[in-house]
């Protein structure tokens, strides 16, 4: 009887000789595709049509504007109130697209592939975060741009709006990071993209709900301090009240004013809190996610 021989087959596999990119390039390539995720981009059909949608609605007071101050030659809607304004549309927009920056993952368990070498963990959260933030700010700019082009082009009289747009850039900037980080962090807390959904909604109306009634409560009993106060808990009437307003001096987005005196130092420590908040209950999060 002949002995049996091992047998090598030639399954075709080669070893990779091309340039190690390293760290920092993988971390860049999971935040422009999970960017990219977020706009529908490398997605199906389906995937595209509630960003853009909303990007389309995003623009239209822009356009309008522009519009308006083409024909009678008076100026449209504010650079600083836009946001606040179109808070809504900010709003479902995070809610819609938050969770498929972190659902997916969880869902199916891959997070002990992204972190097997050389991404961190904190690389992980970073990527997702700066993804959302970009597309969250891109939301933003975009039409705030379009505007102060317009303006720029139609040349109304009196001053430029440089400084106005400026400062509405910076609060862009602010809402942005705020937002990404509270909508990333909610929607982390369970694998269920419509799960995730609900619960940002749920937090965006709980906290315009509760700012309302407070105001009007407080307006109405003639506490006019503790009323400039309710604003806060809002998040967009928070960084309103701490950078745009408190930081640049523009105009409240919303009709009544913001506590004076130490209230812009309280609320840039409660938006510093919320960020730093948000950031550490993700790290938490996927600490505990990656270790199963």
């Amino acid at each position: 009887m002949s002995e049996s021989t091992g047998v090598i087959h030639d399954i075709g596999y080669r070893h990779y000789d091309g340039a190690r990119l390293g760290r920092g390039h993988a971390v860049l390539a999971l935040t422009v595709h999970s960017l990219r995720g977020v706009f529908g981009l490398g997605r199906t059909a389906r995937a595209k049509i509630i960003p853009f949608l909303l990007v389309g609605v995003m623009m239209l007071p822009a356009v309008v504007s522009i519009a308006i101050m083409a024909i009678v030659k008076q100026k449209g809607m504010g650079y600083t109130e836009y946001a606040a304004i179109m808070q809504a549309v900010l709003a479902i927009f995070l809610a819609s697209q938050a969770p498929y920056t972190v659902a997916p993952d969880l869902r199916f368990r891959v997070l002990p592939l992204y972190l097997s070498r050389p991404v961190t963990l904190v690389d992980y959260v970073g990527a997702k975060l700066a993804a959302m933030t970009t597309a969250m700010f891109l939301l933003l700019a975009v039409p705030l741009t379009v505007l102060f082009i317009g303006e720029l082009l139609i040349d109304l009289p009196g001053d430029t709006p440089t400084a106005a747009y400026l400062t509405s850039m910076a609060g862009a900037v602010c809402y942005a990071v705020l937002l990404a980080c509270i909508g990333v962090a909610i929607a982390s807390f369970t694998p269920r993209r419509g799960l995730g959904v609900a619960s940002v909604i749920a937090f965006y109306l709980l906290t315009s709900a509760i700012s309302t009634v407070l105001f009007a409560t407080m307006e109405s009993m003639g506490n006019d301090t503790a009323a400039a106060w309710a604003w806060l808990i809002n998040p967009f009437f928070l960084v309103d009240a701490a950078v745009q307003v408190g930081i640049f001096g523009a105009k409240p987005a919303q009709s009544s004013i913001y506590p004076a005196g130490a209230g812009t130092v309280v609320a840039i420590v409660i938006m510093l809190a919320l960020i730093a908040l948000s950031v550490t209950a993700l790290i938490m999060r996927y600490r505990k996610a990656a270790s199963r």
